[in-house]
C-alpha cells in the first residue's frame, strides 16, 4: 500500500484532532463502547406504581463492578423509587447514566420525608447523568409545612456527597420536597442545562446547594423555586456560575454562614451573566449575627440583570431567624473583596443596594463598578452600615460606601 501523500498527513491530523475534541465535548459518546445495563432488564417497571429501587440498585452494582466503562439506561416511562443510595468505591471511574424517562418519588411524603435524601450518590468518581426528569412530588409536604403543622423535614431530591469528577447535564428536577440538587464535599463537578421547577411558595426548595466543595461549575440553567436558586454553604471555593435564569426564588445566596463558631469560609466565587425575575433577592451574602471564624472573600458578581427584584444587591450580616440564639450579637464572618460589576435593572423596593455589615467585622474591599438600578422609573437608593469600599464608572443609586 502506498504511503499517504505528504499533504494528506496534516489533514488526517486535523480530522483526528476534531474527532477527539468532539468526543470531549460530548461525554456520552465516550461511553458508546461501554457495556450498557438497562434497568428494565433488572425488573424495573415503567408504570409509576411499582417500586423499582431494587432494579436500579442491581443495575448500579453491575456497572460499579465493571472494570471497563459502564452505562446505565433508563428508558421512557415513569419509575417509582423510594430512597436509593448509590455507593461508590467502584472498579471503574466512568459510569454514564442516561435517563429518557421520569423517576418518581412516593406520593406519600412520609415514605421518604425523614430520609434526608431521595437519590444519593456517595464516594463515587467519574459519574455522569444525562437527561431525565426527577419528580419529587413535594406538593403535599409543602402544604403541610405551610399550614404550620408538624411535618417531616423532607428529602433532598439528588445529592452527590464526597465524590469527584461529576457531570450532570440536561436534567430536570420537579417539585422537590426539600433541596433539588445538593453538592456536598465534592471536587470537580459540572452542572449544565439543568432545569429546576417548583412553586414560588414552596418552602426550603433550594435549586442547587453547594457546600464543602471545590471546582463546581453551574452553566446555562433555569431555576424557578421557592427558596434560593443557588445557595452556597461553608467550605466552598472555586465556584463558577454563568448564564443562569432565576425566578421565582430568593436569588443567588452565599450563606447563610456563621451558624457555627468554627466554620470554613467561602472564597473565589464568580457569578456572571445571570437574570433575576421577580425574586426576593438578587445577589446576596448572608451571615448569622453571632460569633464565628468564617469568612467570605474574592467574590465577583458580574453582568446581572434585575427585573422587579425586591433586594437586588444585599449583604445581610444580622440574620437571626425568630430572634433565637443571636439577638444583639455581631457576626464574626469577615466579608472582603466583593466586586459588583455591570449590575442593572429594576428594584421592587426603594433601597436597591443594602450593605448591612457586622459592627465587629465591617465589610472591606467592596467594589462597585457600572451599576444602574431604578425604582419606579426613578434612581433607587443605597444603604451602608459598617461597609468600606470604592465606586467607579456609572453608579446608580449613588454610592454610600
Amino acid at each position: 500500500m502506498a504511503n499517504p501523500e505528504p499533504k494528506a498527513i496534516p489533514l488526517l491530523l486535523l480530522l483526528l484532532k476534531s474527532f477527539l475534541l468532539f468526543v470531549l465535548l460530548n461525554p456520552s459518546l465516550a461511553q458508546a463502547g461501554a457495556i450498557t445495563y438497562n434497568v428494565v432488564s433488572f425488573g424495573a417497571k415503567p408504570d409509576g406504581k411499582t417500586d423499582s429501587a431494587k432494579a436500579f440498585l442491581n443495575a448500579w452494582a453491575n456497572a460499579c463492578r465493571s472494570t471497563a466503562p459502564a452505562a446505565i439506561y433508563v428508558p421512557p416511562g415513569r419509575f417509582l423509587l423510594g430512597k436509593v443510595v448509590f455507593n461508590g468505591q467502584c472498579s471503574n471511574k466512568a459510569i454514564s447514566i442516561t435517563i429518557d424517562g421520569t423517576l418518581v418519588a412516593p406520593s406519600n411524603y412520609n415514605a421518604i420525608g425523614n430520609a434526608g435524601n431521595w437519590l444519593l450518590f456517595q464516594h463515587v468518581d467519574g459519574v455522569s447523568i444525562h437527561g431525565g426528569v426527577l419528580d419529587g412530588q413535594g406538593t403535599g409536604l409543602w402544604a403541610c409545612k405551610n399550614s404550620g403543622k408538624s411535618c417531616p423535614s423532607g428529602a433532598t431530591t439528588l445529592q452527590f456527597s464526597n465524590s469527584n469528577n461529576i457531570f450532570i447535564g440536561g436534567l430536570t428536577s420537579l417539585n422537590s420536597q426539600l433541596f433539588h440538587i445538593a453538592i456536598n464535599g465534592c471536587h470537580n463537578v459540572k452542572l449544565q442545562a439543568v432545569t429546576v421547577t417548583a412553586a414560588g411558595n414552596s418552602p426550603n426548595t433550594d435549586g442547587i446547594h453547594v457546600q464543602m466543595s471545590t471546582g463546581v461549575t453551574i452553566l446555562n440553567s433555569k431555576i424557578r423555586t421557592g427558596d434560593d436558586c443557588v445557595s452556597v454553604g461553608p467550605g466552598t471555593s472555586g465556584l463558577w456560575i454563568e448564564n443562569v435564569a432565576c425566578g421565582p426564588g430568593h436569588g443567588i445566596s452565599i450563606g447563610s454562614l456563621g451558624k457555627d463558631q468554627n466554620e470554613p469560609g467561602v472564597q473565589n466565587v464568580t457569578v456572571k451573566t445571570v437574570t433575576f425575575t421577580g425574586t426576593q433577592n438578587g445577589v446576596r451574602i448572608k451571615s448569622w449575627g453571632r460569633p464565628s471564624n468564617g469568612f467570605v472573600k474574592n467574590i465577583l458578581f458580574q453582568h446581572a440583570v434585575m427585573v422587579n427584584v425586591q433586594n437586588p444587591i444585599v449583604i445581610d450580616q444580622n440574620y437571626c431567624p425568630d430572634n433565637k440564639g443571636c439577638p444583639g450579637q455581631a457576626s464574626g464572618v469577615k466579608v472582603s473583596d466583593v466586586t459588583y460589576q455591570d449590575i442593572r435593572g429594576t428594584s421592587a423596593s426603594q433601597v436597591a443596594v443594602r450593605f448591612d455589615c457586622s459592627s465587629k467585622n465591617p465589610c472591606s474591599g467592596i467594589r462597585m463598578q457600572d451599576v444602574k438600578l431604578t425604582y419606579q422609573n426613578q434612581p433607587a437608593q443605597a444603604s451602608c452600615i459598617h461597609a468600606d469600599g470604592t465606586a467607579t464608572g456609572f453608579i446608580q443609586p449613588e454610592s454610600c460606601l
